[in-house]
């Protein structure tokens, strides 16, 4: 067969069931794909062939290769907590921890037969847009080796952007799936809160994380979002609710079809009522797109969202308070490094030695920002304002989806993947990467990022964002720009290398 790496997941369900390959023969491709370029892009912490190769062998003579996703390899941020898989979350302080039990998302991975490849390269704890804080070196955008794959779920956008792996799963807390799939041309969704399960997931902001896919095309995303999806009793947040029809709506979608379907265009983001701070090229490809809508059926709108331009200000005091209450386990006591435990020192030392080594620059200026602002006498005029704000944004999505339409749209990110290093020494010109992916994870809803075009030769993501639960009109209107574009962005970059 053809390079079996560059192979969608559907075309790779479709060969094992016809018997064309096998999983051993799949997962082997990977792994010398993974060998022969990832010391270039950095978007493994670990990988483990040989349990790979044996669990495709398993599955292979099972007879189930090509039967859903079994058979198929898969990538997990290492952010998911997995039995007996080294976890590290990106940061020193759980260096050569191996968790004793999974994380849902990644039970069902294995129930359904897929062959994990390894663990991917992430900002540590997920804070941050670029991956250039995880504690063992940056990823590499495949676009690009000098520029940011994005954050905090680079390695995973890196790895299926270079054909490291077929699909992934990556965690979004304020973007961190949609604005790495936007700048390494990828289709990244974030869930409707609590559609997929947070049980093992290490939490950095536990109102706002959310698991969710990442791939090179529409269909392969919703097929692995719905293998992850559903309700989970060990998550106290997770919904009681059926998966959205995701796999359904993306073949919809692709047929172009979007009479009547009412389509508004976010003017605080990036709109004609806000562009500074977004590329010129990033609002001409997201214009085509919105008018590939058009063409496709649908009626578009512009629609005016005036708490969504107080988004920024109220993430970066909601989630890193949550990080710091959530990052107090991380001590050095029960699991991961101990620095300073030589029988000369009590343990409050010990835990203080541990977490000033442990912990990277960002994450402590996070969670110093975080118990300033939950500390008494300025909760209610830090994290309770923010809260507030919160509840316009909410209300902002409502009105928008009771009254006027269907779903928003905007671009992903404000600009293509910038230079590494770039942004390293500002922390305000990071954090305002997740300028159009934050409202949509303060208020919970779905959103998705589809690829629509190249600027200055790098990816630029559409974000289309709809009301909790109706993550399948994100699909829908995702496949549509699509199939209205042609072939997968990502068949570029192999056209490229080639």
């Amino acid at each position: 067969m053809s390079d079996l790496t560059a192979l969608s997941v559907v075309e790779l369900q479709q060969a094992l069931s016809a018997g064309e390959t096998t999983s051993v023969e799949v997962t082997r491709a990977h792994l010398d794909r993974i060998a022969a370029e990832d010391g270039a892009l950095g978007a493994y912490l670990h990988v483990d062939g040989e349990a790979a190769l044996r669990r495709a062998g398993e599955i292979d003579a099972a007879g189930t290769a090509g039967t859903g996703l079994a058979g198929i390899p898969v990538a997990l941020k290492d952010v998911f907590v997995t039995e007996g898989v080294p976890t590290t979350s990106g940061s020193r302080i759980l260096e050569g921890w191996r968790p004793p039990y999974d994380a849902t998302v990644a039970r069902r991975l294995k129930d359904a037969g897929t062959v994990l490849l390894g663990k991917t390269n992430m900002d540590e704890f997920a804070m941050g847009s670029s991956t250039e804080n995880s504690a063992y070196g940056p990823t590499r955008n495949p676009w690009d080796h000098d520029r940011i794959p994005g954050g905090s779920s680079g390695g995973s956008s890196a790895a299926v952007a270079g054909r490291l792996a077929p699909f992934a799963l990556g965690t979004d807390t304020g973007g961190s799936i949609r604005q790495p799939a936007a700048v390494t041309g990828l289709v990244g969704h974030k869930p409707t809160y609590g559609s997929v399960s947070r049980y093992g997931l290490i939490a950095f902001s536990s109102s706002l994380d959310q698991a969710g896919p990442m791939a090179r095309t529409v269909l392969d995303a919703a097929l692995l979002h719905e293998a992850i999806g559903g309700h989970d009793p060990r998550d106290s947040t997770s919904i009681d609710a059926p998966v959205p029809t995701v796999v359904e709506a993306a073949r919809r979608g692709a047929g172009g079809d979007l009479a009547g379907l009412r389509v508004g265009v976010v003017r605080e983001l990036g709109g004609d009522g806000a562009r500074e701070g977004y590329d010129a090229g990033v609002l001409e490809r997201v214009a085509e797109a919105v008018a590939l809508l058009e063409g496709a059926g649908a009626e578009v709108r512009e629609v005016s969202c005036p708490s969504f331009g107080l988004a920024l200000p109220a993430y970066y005091l909601i989630a890193p308070s949550e990080a710091s209450s959530n990052l107090a386990r991380f001590e050095g006591m029960r699991f991961g490094i101990r620095v300073g435990d030589d029988g000369t020192r009590d343990i409050d030392e010990v835990m203080a030695l541990t977490r000033e080594q442990g912990f990277g620059p960002e994450v402590k200026r996070r969670i110093i920002l975080g118990t300033y602002a939950l500390s008494a006498g300025y909760y209610d005029a830090y994290y309770g304002q923010a809260q507030k704000v919160r509840t316009l944004i909410d209300r902002d999505f409502t009105a928008a989806f009771d009254d006027d339409v269907d779903v928003l749209v905007s671009p992903t990110s404000p600009t293509v993947a910038w230079p590494i290093g770039a942004r390293v020494d500002d922390p305000l010109a990071m954090y305002a990467a997740d300028l159009c992916t934050l409202p949509a994870s303060l208020a919970g809803v779905p959103a998705i990022s589809v690829p629509c075009g190249l600027s200055e030769g790098l990816p630029v993501g559409l974000q289309v964002m709809a009301p909790a639960l109706a993550d399948d009109r994100c699909y829908r209107v995702a496949a549509a720009v699509e199939a209205a574009l042609g072939a997968p962005l990502t068949d570029r970059l192999a056209e490229r290398a080639a």
